[in-house]
């Protein structure tokens, strides 16, 4: 009896700390969304080029229907963050925002929870 109780311990504390592991805790990331061609420049000027727009959303809007994804650009920090949700960004093309969300490190993809206009 005791043996069986100590496994069932063992089971329930392993599946805890892997629950834990796998849920992070939500986070907030500033930064615009950009696409991530322009991204990878940390500029829209060869976008503004290439596409004949003038303001970081048409260009933003243009880059994407061209191919490239929606990305979160940090310009402080020089840092691209993917976005996992590719919908959610669409209203929010060329400005600066609040994401509330996990972080993959391993991916570098913020799993998008709410998107909020930063002024």
């Amino acid at each position: 009896m005791r043996k069986a109780l100590s496994f069932i311990f063992l089971i329930v504390i392993s599946a805890g700390l892997a629950l834990a592991q796998t849920h992070t805790r939500a986070r907030a990331f500033t930064g615009q969304i950009m696409d991530s061609a322009c991204a990878a420049t940390g500029s829209h000027a060869a976008g503004y080029k290439m596409t004949g727009t003038h303001t970081p959303r048409a260009c933003t809007l243009a880059c994407v229907k061209a191919g490239s994804k929606f990305v979160l650009y940090n310009s402080a920090h020089k840092t691209i963050y993917k976005l996992d949700n590719q919908k959610k960004p669409r209203a929010f093309a060329g400005e600066n925002v609040r994401i509330t969300g996990t972080y993959d490190a391993a991916t570098k993809t913020i799993h998008v929870e709410r998107i909020a206009r930063v002024r």
